[in-house]
């Protein structure tokens, strides 16, 4: 039996929900944070099986080309951020509708959503401990100057990179649980995945990561095969967090 999709509206913006097949109340939920392409999962089984097999609800918010930044993006709204979103209304969403209780919700995102799903949790752990991206791209200050909404959120490349996720890592209590992979052959995005890497081994942050499968490149075919560890990472971590919270 499969769970059932609905669109929401949620203070003027629209919400995919995901609700699981199962009958009993869920414990977790996971938020999706879409790619530049701003597709959902509405037509992705290799993730909607999982999250009824684990019982987690997922909402994706449509947000357009807007990088999840924390600052106005005219195509998202003027004055409410992207993050702002993300960070304050669809958790109170999650309150509301499922009785979410508070770090009970992962961040899950590919590409430009997987960028941003790290980015939050490594500025906001306490309210997402748990965050996995697939195929992330982390290095997106590359493309500033290529005409794409980039060139209006930043000033500069220089200050596009200061706000990347390998720039927003914290010396002191990060996330907890934390997952990353892209496929070796994603050359676009490899080396600011391994560059991540890098950074949280020299602070001595644990991570899960996998920069070594191969499945299709910068493709859904790669997202899809890396649905499955990455969904179950979220669970996994989110269910030792309400362990240490008893």
């Amino acid at each position: 039996m499969n769970g059932t999709w609905s669109a929401i509206i949620l203070d003027g913006k629209v919400l995919d929900v995901y609700q699981p097949a199962a009958t009993g109340k869920p414990r977790f939920g996971i938020i999706f944070l879409h790619g530049v392409g701003g597709e959902t999962l509405r037509d992705q089984p290799a993730f909607t099986r999982v999250f009824d097999e684990l019982n987690l609800p997922c909402v994706s918010p449509t947000a357009g080309p807007c990088w999840w930044v924390d600052r106005p993006c005219p195509a998202f709204d003027s004055r409410l951020t992207p993050e702002q979103f993300v960070r304050e209304n669809v958790p109170e969403f999650f309150k509301q509708r499922f009785g979410m209780a508070p770090r009970s919700i992962g961040l899950l995102g590919i590409s430009m959503g997987g960028q941003a799903a790290l980015r939050m949790a490594f500025k906001h752990p306490q309210r997402f401990p748990a965050a996995a991206g697939i195929a992330s791209a982390l290095d997106y200050h590359e493309l500033y100057g290529r005409g794409t909404p980039l060139d209006e959120l930043y000033e500069s490349k220089e200050h596009c990179r200061q706000d990347t996720a390998v720039l927003h890592v914290p010396p002191y209590n990060p996330p907890p649980h934390i997952f990353f992979c892209i496929d070796p052959s994603d050359d676009a995005w490899l080396r600011g995945n391994d560059r991540l890497h890098e950074k949280l081994t020299a602070l001595g942050i644990p991570h899960t990561h996998d920069l070594t499968t191969e499945a299709g490149g910068h493709s859904w075919d790669y997202f899809n095969h890396m649905a499955e560890p990455a969904i179950r990472f979220l669970h996994q971590g989110l269910d030792q967090e309400s362990r240490r919270l008893l």
